[in-house]
């Protein structure tokens, strides 16, 4: 099992609010530059908010939600100064009630 961390909010703040294209491109390059193994994710409404454990998270955050996910905390901390209304956390998976970290409710159209 792994831990992952992660910043909340809804798709109109992070994706057409906050120039976070830009972001995380930049970071994509800085790591293909250190040869470094990409370690987060954009993930549109993101199934793990429907864990029993995290129904106060999926309340607290008005919806349609899009979640960046990381293995790395610094990152997300990062994130979450940069961002400021943004909700973060952690959760640990795969778990019974978590199977897949990076999964979405999302339907493709």
């Amino acid at each position: 099992m792994k831990t992952y961390y992660y910043v909340l909010a809804s798709q109109r703040f992070l994706l057409e609010e906050e120039p976070m294209e830009e972001v995380l491109r930049e970071r994509t390059r800085h790591y293909h530059e250190q040869e470094k193994e990409i370690d987060f994710w954009v993930v549109k409404q993101p199934a793990f908010l429907e864990a029993p454990q995290m129904a106060q998270v999926k309340a607290k955050c008005p919806q349609p939600a899009v979640a960046i996910i990381s293995t790395n905390p610094q990152f997300i901390t990062w994130l979450k100064l940069r961002l400021e209304y943004v909700i973060t956390g952690e959760f640990q998976a795969p778990s019974e009630s978590i199977a897949d970290p990076l999964a979405s409710l999302a339907t493709v159209s």
